[in-house]
């Protein structure tokens, strides 16, 4: 009987040391309301996932700057539960436009987290090296900046300097509760492709992974930022697990896994939704292993033709495989644009197919969340 007893006691604790690691900030001086937020979307995506729209609540369709409006919200009547916003204005302009940057994101930041929605940060950064070509890589005029930012580059100083401004718009973010706002933090994305100045032809793997581990050091333990979770999220060039991990700087450097993809899911009228699931289960499968949450970072339909995309293509490819994916994000609706939009608003042909996929106990928009920023008091529903 003792025997017995001793062999069930070590098939349990070799079960247990076997488990996947339970998520875990990366960040051990991570705010109360940070962690509060890490935890609780992981709970929800074990049955929930969250609804995001790039710049919604500061311009849309055909207008600009309205208080509480967004295009989503003229629909369903709610905001998207995330919010996409952009630190592009940080750097490589005059001091007063960036503090006036600054001023703007501090208090649309602050007024999605008072509502109780969440923030993704993106970061389309100018290159430091040769500021006037932006952030696209531009053949025979944009420098290989990468190495010139790592510790021991030519640029290095300057982007510490960048960071400082960074920091001080994370550190000086704050809700009507006086707390720090917790955000995404996603620097870097679709790294895997050459069409930005760190992407992949411009720069070595070893050099990628130098920057992302010091700005995630410089930020953290330097600059005292405790409310970035951060976000790794190459586009869809990818097919196994290996190729996805191939610049991924380690698991004690990131906090979410993601993708963007457009390319799976309709761009140019081409559609391969079996391998955007694919992927999406790489995402997901490797964030449930590694003790990390995953996330469907970007994507969407330009100009929505598609009338049924919302719960045809999108909706379909989320459910396929029981993934547990925090959010799912599509890109921004131009103000001046008559067709780049990837949201419906009043009128667009696909509003009808978009409410069946808001209704969809699967789907939260910002409505549905409740207490995010706590630990124990947690409601979806």
């Amino acid at each position: 009987m003792r025997a017995l007893l001793f062999t069930q006691l070590a098939l349990l604790v070799t079960i247990i040391s076997q488990a996947a690691p339970k998520p875990k900030l990366i960040d051990q001086n991570a705010t109360t309301e940070t962690k509060a937020l890490y935890h609780n979307l992981g709970k929800l995506a074990r049955k929930h996932i969250m609804f995001g729209h790039q710049h919604a609540t500061e311009y849309g369709h055909g207008w600009t700057g309205d208080a509480n409006r967004s295009d989503v919200k003229s629909v369903s009547g709610s905001h998207p539960a995330v919010i996409g916003v952009d630190f592009s204005g940080l750097s490589g302009r005059p001091a007063e436009a960036i503090e006036r940057t600054k001023a703007s994101l501090r208090k649309d930041i602050a007024a999605t987290y008072d509502r109780g929605g969440v923030t993704t940060v993106a970061w389309h950064f100018a290159n430091p090296v040769t500021p006037k070509t932006g952030f696209y890589w531009k053949d025979s005029v944009s420098a290989p900046a990468v190495p010139d930012l790592i510790p021991g580059g030519s640029h290095h100083p300057q982007y510490k300097d960048i960071l400082k401004t960074v920091a001080d718009l994370a550190n000086t973010t704050k809700g009507a509760d006086g707390k720090l706002v917790p955000m995404l933090f996603r620097p870097y994305h679709e790294f895997d492709g050459g069409w930005f100045w760190w992407g992949k032809p411009h720069c070595s793997k070893e050099e990628f992974t130098a920057l992302w581990r010091f700005t995630v050091t410089y930020l953290r333990d330097s600059l005292q930022v405790h409310n970035f979770i951060y976000t790794f999220s190459p586009d869809c060039l990818f097919r196994t697990e290996a190729q996805y991990l191939d610049r991924y700087p380690g698991d004690e450097w990131v906090d979410m896994v993601g993708v963007d993809n457009y390319a799976d899911f309709g761009r140019n009228g081409q559609y391969n939704i079996e391998a955007g699931i694919t992927k999406l289960k790489i995402v997901s499968d490797y964030a449930e292993k590694a003790g990390k949450l995953a996330a469907f970072t970007e994507t969407g339909l330009e100009s929505i033709p598609n009338t049924t995309w919302w719960t045809n293509t999108l909706l379909k490819a989320l459910k396929a495989e029981k993934m547990k994916l925090a959010y799912v994000l599509v890109w921004r609706n131009d103000t001046r644009s008559p067709t780049h939009f990837y949201a419906p608003y009043p009128g667009q042909a696909s509003v009808a197919d978009f409410m069946q996929f808001y209704q969809d106990p699967y789907t939260l928009f910002e409505a549905d969340l409740h207490h995010v920023y706590r630990r124990k008091k947690l409601l979806f529903f």
